[in-house]
């Protein structure tokens, strides 16, 4: 495996790693990921349930801003007299996320051949917007914008294309 691939990473690499934080979490027991309006939250899930929604990629010169809206969401007794309580948890567990990315040492690797040290950079604040009521069930929680910047190199030089014809006409 060559350094720019450790040290670069894709698209898979920022979902997986935010799948293992929610999986890591002791109070998240189901974590999802992709469209929000597939989410399927009839089919058994185990609350409170942590879920990625891609929002898109911002591409610049030296790195890449993959941005997302996370869900953290628990059910709501029927008569809503937990409402309170499960909002309170869940934004406990956002905070948690925040936190993890900002001094979380499960985030840290170690490329010891070239002596760096692989991170995801967040902003600074976020806005944690509570919803009610928003999906068919009875679910309570927060949603975030939430912006991992990693590295990233464009480098022409790499690209799998055919360089023995000039495009330009």
């Amino acid at each position: 495996m060559s350094i720019d691939s450790i040290r670069f990473k894709s698209y898979n690499n920022v979902i997986d790693t935010l799948k293992c934080v929610g999986e890591q979490h002791l109070n998240i027991h189901t974590v999802t990921s992709g469209d929000l309006w597939e989410l399927d939250l009839e089919k058994n899930t185990l609350f409170p349930l942590f879920h990625i929604n891609p929002v898109n990629v911002t591409v610049g010169q030296n790195t890449r801003s993959f941005n997302f809206q996370l869900f953290v969401m628990d059910l709501v007794e029927p008569d809503e007299s937990n409402e309170q309580e499960v909002l309170s948890d869940c934004l406990e567990i956002m905070n948690d996320i925040i936190a993890i990315y900002k001094q979380g040492e499960i985030l840290y690797a170690y490329d010891a051949a070239a002596g760096e040290e692989q991170r995801y950079f967040i902003d600074n604040d976020f806005t944690i917007e509570p919803f009610t009521e928003r999906f068919d069930n009875a679910v309570t929680g927060w949603v975030m914008s939430f912006a991992i910047t990693v590295e990233n190199e464009l480098n022409s030089c790499n690209i799998p294309i055919d360089n023995t014809t000039i495009c330009s006409k």
